[in-house]
């Protein structure tokens, strides 16, 4: 008896067309694809489920895509939808009830997790899919981050709860919203801590609700990580600041410590001899690079602050282009470090890769 997301995805894939009859009865088929509006079975085509086709990988029986809102997934994802599910278990069984399965014993309860604690961090982190393909990887390329290679820490939700407050009307915001999910990690790599940014579901901006924002978890002292930190890394308060630098030098460590205060407060590597700090151009940005440089500076480490030519640099790379960005940066580096962390490569595949993009 299959009792896990993947077994129970594969059973209703081999019977898509009599799911698709159950959770999306306004559309119809058509050759070897349902058609309907959207996950909420309204009327319409732009959502199409593939009835026949393999059993795994491209072209696989199941899969859907909606070309309005450009989210897809399996039809699990069509029942939690459907259905307004959010937990696994609940999803789970009503694939069962569907497939007129029993349901598995139960498990030893694992206890739930205090809202906001590292494990409930660990635990949406790893409900979360890899960004490639999603809702997340649209919103960081509108941004203008295109190269979001070996981007293990962040993720994506197609729906993240959202808990509204005075600024949020219940008749006004949903509950829950496509979000881009990163994982906070330690020195060790050990995971205590998650950010949401919560997101439209066109994919051009962050969701229109009161603090599209928020960390859960343990901060303090750590953070966002791309890639493994030896003698040099860069480190700044946000995700998009710090994957805007990360297009020009991709092979530079990085760490995102999400504000002003923990930014100050980042625990450095013990290897660590030279710390790149990108500044934000508002007095807490300021106060943030100056505390932490004076405490690089006290462990024996260099640290030498990088300044945007205009708000920051997400902002740089989207209004001055990527040459620009990589020029501004390049003459705040070190000289060693010139050769070792500038991708003139990258820049330039970017650079034609862009250019193509505005030509189609």
């Amino acid at each position: 008896m299959p009792d896990n997301a993947s077994d129970l995805a594969h059973r209703l894939a081999r019977d898509a067309e009599a799911v698709c009859r159950h959770y999306l009865s306004n559309g119809r088929r058509e050759g070897h694809y349902w058609l309907v509006g959207n996950v909420d079975n309204m009327s319409g085509r732009s959502l199409y489920v593939r009835l026949k086709g393999a059993e795994s990988g491209k072209g696989a029986a199941g899969k859907w895509t909606d070309a309005a809102t450009g989210e897809h997934g399996d039809l699990l994802d069509i029942i939690a939808a459907n259905r307004h599910l959010d937990s696994l278990r609940d999803i789970l069984d009503e694939a069962r009830s569907f497939l007129r399965l029993p349901r598995p014993e139960p498990p030893t309860r694992e206890p739930p997790a205090p809202t906001g604690s590292p494990e409930a961090a660990r635990r949406l982190f790893a409900m979360a899919k890899p960004i490639g393909g999603t809702l997340a990887e649209a919103y960081l390329h509108e941004r203008g981050i295109a190269d979001l290679r070996h981007c293990t820490s962040l993720r994506y939700h197609p729906r993240c709860f959202y808990r509204g407050d005075e600024d949020d009307p219940r008749d006004r915001v949903r509950d829950a919203w496509p979000a881009l999910i990163a994982c906070v990690t330690d020195l060790d790599g050990k995971l205590t801590g998650a950010h949401r940014t919560w997101l439209d579901p066109s994919g051009l901006d962050k969701a229109p609700v009161s603090t599209p924002r928020r960390a859960m978890g343990l901060l303090l002292g750590n953070g966002v990580r791309f890639g493994v930190t030896t003698d040099i890394m860069a480190a700044g308060e946000g995700i998009e600041t710090m994957l805007s630098l990360r297009c020009v030098l991709p092979n530079l460590p990085m760490v995102a410590a999400l504000s002003a205060n923990h930014l100050a407060a980042l625990v450095l590597p013990p290897t660590l001899r030279r710390l790149y700090l990108a500044r934000d151009d508002d007095p807490a940005g300021h106060w943030a690079v100056e505390t932490l440089a004076t405490r690089a500076n006290e462990a024996g480490i260099e640290a030498l602050p990088l300044d945007a030519a205009l708000d920051d640099f997400n902002e740089d790379l989207r209004k001055l282009g990527l040459e620009a960005l990589a020029a501004g940066i390049r003459v705040q580096f070190a000289p060693e470090d010139v050769a070792r962390f500038f991708d003139t490569v990258t820049v330039r595949r970017t650079r034609m890769r862009d250019r193509v993009g505005r030509v189609a």
